[in-house]
């Protein structure tokens, strides 16, 4: 018995630029990616909701040349060729000191700035989530863009805390390569898991 799927609120070509269509790029074009066009895919994305409105993730992004000699000797050795040819290159990571940007009068908790600040340590597991929501919606809104991502966890992620991201309470979490594909820009496309073997209805 075929079962029929609802119609979704999003136009098809916006299904498609977001989600079926879009790909992992591994090589890129020269055509550049500037900070300005991520700043605006943040001014998007910021609206993704995170635990208490935690938004703990941070973007630090690798432009000049300088930059990219420093962070290409951290990244695995298959990933160090396509971020070299990436037009632009964010470091996402995730910042345990998230409640310091807290409003002072913090809707429906007026004491979560001090409550936070008294857990010490026991921060970095919620940021480290959220921030993991966070990257998910980055990588939506870089689609949406029109741009290609390429998100890896393969580099040395202490090496990129002590060289970018030293004296912050910030910690690296993905780095993303974002920009047009160039030639033979795609792997295979992986099969995808089916609703039925993910759905459970009680």
């Amino acid at each position: 018995m075929t079962q029929t799927i609802p119609e979704l609120a999003l136009a098809p070509a916006a299904q498609d630029l977001l989600f079926r269509e879009a790909r992992t790029a591994n090589t890129f074009s020269d055509e550049p990616v500037t900070p300005d066009e991520i700043r605006a895919v943040y001014d998007l994305v910021k609206y993704g909701p995170t635990a208490m409105n935690s938004q703990p993730l941070r973007i630090t992004l690798v432009s000049s040349d300088e930059a990219r000699s420093r962070l290409l000797p951290l990244m695995a050795e298959g990933n160090r060729a396509k971020t070299a040819s990436a037009p632009l290159v964010a470091i996402l990571s995730s910042d345990s000191d998230f409640h310091e940007h807290f409003p002072t009068t913090f809707p429906h908790k007026p004491d979560a700035r001090e409550m936070f600040a008294g857990m010490g340590e026991a921060r970095a597991p919620m940021a480290e989530l959220n921030t993991g929501l966070q990257i998910g919606y980055f990588i939506v809104g870089v689609r949406a863009a029109g741009l290609y991502a390429g998100p890896m966890t393969g580099f040395d992620a202490a090496g990129v805390d002590a060289e970018f991201l030293a004296g912050t309470s910030q910690r690296s979490r993905v780095i993303v390569n974002i920009g047009h594909p160039g030639a033979d820009a795609y792997l295979d496309r992986l099969p995808r898991l089916e609703a039925e073997h993910v759905i459970t209805v009680l």
